[in-house]
């Protein structure tokens, strides 16, 4: 994977298993991806991504990554609101992003 390629597609730290797990979801990916946009999407006050996951029936491995994925393509945004996980600890709560204005959105 090349670096221009993230976050269309899965992207991974090193050659090897990590590699090799990005590039098995691929395919996958890009559904499951606008199947979490349109979850966060639904919900005006925000999911955290063990939401997302609850919501689709879905592997929070799965879909964190998409989570991540989506925040730097810009679609979504973190907010200020945490809320606890499966596992006790601290999650952010994701939105949206607004579309973009002026000059910038013509891009």
């Amino acid at each position: 994977m090349e670096a221009r390629d993230y976050p269309d597609s899965p992207g991974y730290k090193s050659a090897g298993t990590s590699q090799e797990a990005a590039q098995a979801i691929a395919g996958h990916a890009k559904t499951l991806r606008a199947r979490v946009l349109d979850a966060i999407t639904s919900e005006p006050a925000g999911l955290s991504a063990d939401a997302v996951a609850d919501k689709l029936g879905a592997s929070i491995l799965s879909v964190r990554p998409r989570v991540s994925e989506l925040h730097r393509a810009g679609d979504i945004r973190r907010t200020e609101t945490r809320t606890r996980n499966a596992s006790g600890m601290n999650a952010t709560v994701w939105v949206a992003a607004p579309p973009l204005q002026g000059p910038a959105a013509a891009e």
